[in-house]
């Protein structure tokens, strides 16, 4: 029975299996780019990436641990 579904069947199948995983990960990536825009729309900010374009090299001015002792 096995034989008979991996039979050649013209290309139609050999097609599903290239094109079956290509449309997965392209849908997985049209939904993770909306998550993406959506999370920034909301206001949590911009994903810090050093070295990135926003990356301006600036100090932090968000207070650390003080002095230890």
């Amino acid at each position: 029975m096995t034989g008979a579904l991996l039979a050649h069947q013209g290309g139609w199948d050999e097609l599903l299996l290239v094109a079956a995983p290509v449309v997965v990960i392209a849908v997985l990536l049209v939904i993770a780019d909306r998550r993406a825009k959506r999370a920034l729309d909301r206001g949590r900010g911009e994903p810090s990436v050093p070295g990135s374009a926003g990356d301006l090299g600036e100090p932090d001015d968000t207070p650390g641990p003080g002095p230890a002792g």
